[in-house]
């Protein structure tokens, strides 16, 4: 279970979590050990420890 009160941002940890799990599904190594669990769990484990984090976008000027 995700402790939500160690989150800075939940909608961040939302939106990374999934970006990770799509990331799985589609073949992707995993990072941590997986045992039985399924793909979004993983991808929940994975930002909650670090593994993964945010990448930030650069805007273009034009």
């Amino acid at each position: 279970m995700i402790d939500h009160s160690k989150l800075p941002n939940s909608f961040e940890f939302v939106v990374t979590a999934g970006a990770r799990a799509r990331q799985l599904m589609a073949g992707s190594i995993p990072r941590v050990v997986v045992g039985e669990h399924k793909k979004t769990t993983v991808a929940q484990q994975e930002v909650m420890t670090k593994v993964i984090e945010k990448i930030e976008r650069e805007e273009s000027g034009s």
